[in-house]
Protein backbone atom coordinates (compact mmCIF):
# COMPACT_ATOMS: atom_id res chain seq x y z
CA UNK A 1 0.00 0.00 0.00
CA UNK A 2 1.13 3.37 -0.95
CA UNK A 3 1.62 6.59 1.33
CA UNK A 4 -1.48 7.69 2.81
CA UNK A 5 -2.56 11.20 2.26
CA UNK A 6 -5.31 12.82 3.96
CA UNK A 7 -6.81 16.39 4.61
CA UNK A 8 -9.38 17.63 7.09
CA UNK A 9 -11.83 20.54 6.03
CA UNK A 10 -15.04 21.88 8.09
CA UNK A 11 -18.35 21.06 6.17
CA UNK A 12 -18.57 24.52 4.00
CA UNK A 13 -19.65 24.03 0.22
CA UNK A 14 -16.22 26.64 0.08
CA UNK A 15 -14.16 23.72 1.19
CA UNK A 16 -15.45 21.50 -1.39
CA UNK A 17 -12.95 23.20 -3.95
CA UNK A 18 -9.89 22.48 -2.00
CA UNK A 19 -11.30 18.82 -1.26
CA UNK A 20 -10.88 18.06 -5.59
CA UNK A 21 -7.33 20.14 -5.86
CA UNK A 22 -6.12 17.25 -2.84
CA UNK A 23 -7.87 14.28 -4.64
CA UNK A 24 -6.98 15.49 -8.07
CA UNK A 25 -3.54 16.71 -7.88
CA UNK A 26 -2.97 13.42 -5.70
CA UNK A 27 -4.35 11.61 -9.07
CA UNK A 28 -2.05 13.51 -11.45
CA UNK A 29 0.94 13.09 -8.93
CA UNK A 30 0.47 8.80 -8.98
CA UNK A 31 -0.17 9.29 -12.87
CA UNK A 32 -4.05 9.14 -14.06
CA UNK A 33 -4.01 10.87 -17.24
CA UNK A 34 -6.32 13.72 -17.66
CA UNK A 35 -9.71 11.76 -18.35
CA UNK A 36 -9.41 9.96 -15.54
CA UNK A 37 -8.62 12.80 -13.23
CA UNK A 38 -11.59 14.82 -13.59
CA UNK A 39 -13.86 11.67 -13.11
CA UNK A 40 -12.29 11.78 -9.85
CA UNK A 41 -12.53 15.05 -9.47
CA UNK A 42 -16.06 15.06 -10.78
CA UNK A 43 -17.08 12.09 -8.40
CA UNK A 44 -15.42 14.20 -4.74
CA UNK A 45 -17.24 17.41 -5.82
CA UNK A 46 -20.32 15.09 -5.47
CA UNK A 47 -20.06 13.15 -2.66
CA UNK A 48 -18.87 16.16 -0.16
CA UNK A 49 -21.52 18.63 -2.01
CA UNK A 50 -23.83 15.50 -1.01
CA UNK A 51 -22.11 15.11 2.64
CA UNK A 52 -22.67 18.61 3.81
CA UNK A 53 -26.45 18.89 2.05
CA UNK A 54 -27.89 15.53 3.09
CA UNK A 55 -25.47 13.71 6.16
CA UNK A 56 -24.91 16.90 8.09
CA UNK A 57 -28.18 19.22 6.63
CA UNK A 58 -26.21 22.21 5.94
CA UNK A 59 -22.78 23.92 6.49
CA UNK A 60 -20.18 23.99 9.66
CA UNK A 61 -22.11 21.19 11.51
CA UNK A 62 -19.11 18.59 11.16
CA UNK A 63 -15.71 18.10 9.01
CA UNK A 64 -15.18 16.00 6.57
CA UNK A 65 -12.33 13.85 6.54
CA UNK A 66 -10.83 12.94 2.94
CA UNK A 67 -8.08 10.68 1.87
CA UNK A 68 -6.19 8.87 -1.24
CA UNK A 69 -3.47 6.04 -1.44
CA UNK A 70 -2.57 3.84 -4.06
CA UNK A 71 -3.13 -0.20 -3.83
CA UNK A 72 -3.21 -2.96 -6.31
CA UNK A 73 -2.70 -0.66 -9.07
CA UNK A 74 -5.81 1.45 -7.62
CA UNK A 75 -6.05 5.28 -6.72
CA UNK A 76 -8.38 4.69 -3.35
CA UNK A 77 -9.98 7.79 -2.42
CA UNK A 78 -11.81 7.29 1.19
CA UNK A 79 -14.15 10.09 2.47
CA UNK A 80 -15.72 10.46 5.93
CA UNK A 81 -18.03 12.41 7.77
CA UNK A 82 -19.77 12.01 11.13
CA UNK A 83 -23.69 13.33 9.76
CA UNK A 84 -26.27 11.67 9.42
CA UNK A 85 -26.53 7.77 8.89
CA UNK A 86 -26.72 7.39 4.89
CA UNK A 87 -27.99 4.27 3.65
CA UNK A 88 -27.23 3.95 -0.64
CA UNK A 89 -29.65 1.16 -0.87
CA UNK A 90 -32.66 3.97 0.48
CA UNK A 91 -31.77 5.78 -2.76
CA UNK A 92 -34.31 4.64 -5.75
CA UNK A 93 -32.33 3.72 -8.91
CA UNK A 94 -32.26 6.59 -11.39
CA UNK A 95 -35.21 7.02 -14.38
CA UNK A 96 -34.21 5.70 -17.67
CA UNK A 97 -34.89 8.16 -20.14
CA UNK A 98 -35.76 7.07 -23.84
CA UNK A 99 -33.68 8.28 -26.59
CA UNK A 100 -33.97 10.60 -28.08
CA UNK A 101 -35.60 12.24 -24.15
CA UNK A 102 -38.96 13.57 -24.63
CA UNK A 103 -39.36 16.35 -23.23
CA UNK A 104 -42.00 15.85 -20.41
CA UNK A 105 -39.96 12.73 -19.07
CA UNK A 106 -37.62 15.57 -17.55
CA UNK A 107 -40.72 16.75 -15.97
CA UNK A 108 -41.10 13.69 -14.06
CA UNK A 109 -37.55 13.17 -12.77
CA UNK A 110 -37.06 12.88 -8.92
CA UNK A 111 -34.12 15.20 -7.49
CA UNK A 112 -32.30 13.01 -5.68
CA UNK A 113 -29.83 9.67 -6.18
CA UNK A 114 -28.58 10.53 -9.38
CA UNK A 115 -25.30 11.77 -7.75
CA UNK A 116 -24.95 8.20 -6.41
CA UNK A 117 -25.60 7.13 -10.16
CA UNK A 118 -22.74 9.54 -11.27
CA UNK A 119 -20.23 8.64 -8.93
CA UNK A 120 -20.46 5.00 -9.58
CA UNK A 121 -20.45 5.55 -13.40
CA UNK A 122 -17.26 7.93 -13.13
CA UNK A 123 -15.27 5.47 -10.86
CA UNK A 124 -14.57 1.54 -10.85
CA UNK A 125 -15.82 0.80 -7.26
CA UNK A 126 -17.80 2.96 -4.90
CA UNK A 127 -18.62 1.41 -1.78
CA UNK A 128 -20.60 3.17 1.27
CA UNK A 129 -19.88 1.77 4.70
CA UNK A 130 -21.40 2.88 8.35
CA UNK A 131 -20.15 2.66 11.98
CA UNK A 132 -21.55 4.25 14.87
CA UNK A 133 -17.77 5.50 16.36
CA UNK A 134 -16.55 6.23 12.63
CA UNK A 135 -19.91 7.51 10.54
CA UNK A 136 -20.28 7.21 7.06
CA UNK A 137 -17.28 6.12 4.85
CA UNK A 138 -17.15 5.90 1.23
CA UNK A 139 -14.39 4.77 -0.61
CA UNK A 140 -14.04 5.25 -4.33
CA UNK A 141 -11.54 3.57 -6.60
CA UNK A 142 -9.75 3.85 -9.67
CA UNK A 143 -7.95 1.80 -11.65
CA UNK A 144 -4.63 3.14 -12.80
CA UNK A 145 -3.98 2.06 -16.07
CA UNK A 146 -0.64 1.44 -17.78
CA UNK A 147 0.37 3.78 -20.68
CA UNK A 148 -0.18 0.81 -23.45
CA UNK A 149 -0.70 3.53 -26.18
CA UNK A 150 2.26 5.93 -25.76
CA UNK A 151 3.88 5.32 -28.90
Amino acid sequence: MGEKHTLTVPGRYAEVKQICQFVSQGAASVGLDAKSVFHIELACDEASTNIIEHAYGGENTGDIEISWYVADNYFIVTIRDNGRRFNPDSVPPPPTVKQPPQSDEFDNIQVGGLGIHFMRNLMDEVTFTYDPQQGNRLVMKKRIMPDEDVA
